[in-house]
């Protein structure tokens, strides 16, 4: 009786305590590892994404500035504005617009001496065109480069200049007193660019965009290659 009455305590506690002494634990004699998940890197472009950039730029023509027929100058300085919008993670359209001053030479003639006769005149020369922008930003990295394209219209140079050569009348013959120039207003031309710069993200809505582009403008000896930087604010 005494041996049945141990045997069912003993049961008895051992039950208790798998109820109340938690899940068993089983060792394998293995250390486990823990996985740590990291997190992704940050995108510092978007997928589609509206542009906008303010910038200063700094214009040199393909001639020296007695030779080129449009700028008539050797350099230029100014500033613009464009607006892209990039319907694809690398492939965007735009619109952008600048305005420069450059400052010429301008032929006036000859005096009665036969000694060309200069002043300086300086006038804004700008443009309007739409762009194609291909750009590749570089996965988790604030870095994208990008080449571009475009064509539209310059206007405010392309002057040109006419002389008409004044007579004095003597007892014997007319005498020359000198050739005066007469200068053209200013004309509009087609141009096309093509280019190249890198973006540097700031942050995700902040960068800073530096190119250079070729110009190509219709006619000859009107070529000009333009530098610009400034920043750029994405939406």
């Amino acid at each position: 009786m005494m041996r049945r009455l141990t045997t069912t305590i003993c049961a008895l506690a051992t039950m208790i305590t798998v109820a109340y002494g938690g899940p068993t634990t089983y060792s394998s004699g293995k250390e486990m590892k823990q996985v740590t998940q990291v997190p992704p890197c940050p995108e510092w472009y978007r997928d589609t994404e509206w542009n906008v950039s303010l910038w200063g730029t700094y214009i040199f023509t393909g001639n020296n500035w007695n030779e080129d027929r449009y700028f008539e100058s050797d350099h230029a300085w100014g500033g613009g504005i464009d607006v892209k919008y990039f319907f694809h993670r690398y492939f965007g359209v735009g619109v952008e617009g600048w305005a420069t001053e450059s400052t010429r030479q301008q032929f006036d003639g000859f005096d009665f001496n036969g000694q060309p006769v200069f002043s300086e005149d300086s006038r804004a020369i700008g443009a309007v065109k739409g762009t194609f922008t291909l750009r590749y930003p570089i996965h988790c990295s604030r870095l994208s480069p990008y080449i571009y394209g475009g064509a539209g219209a310059i206007f405010g140079g392309g002057e040109r200049d006419s002389f008409t050569e004044l007579l004095a009348s003597s007892t014997t013959k007319a005498v020359s007193v000198g050739c005066p120039a007469t200068h053209s207003g200013s004309v509009t031309r087609v141009f096309g660019q093509v280019g190249a710069g890198l973006e540097i993200r700031l942050t995700p809505h902040i960068g800073w965009m530096n190119d250079f582009s070729w110009n190509v403008v219709d006619g000859p000896d009107n070529n000009f290659g333009m530098v610009r930087s400034g920043v750029t604010f994405a939406f």
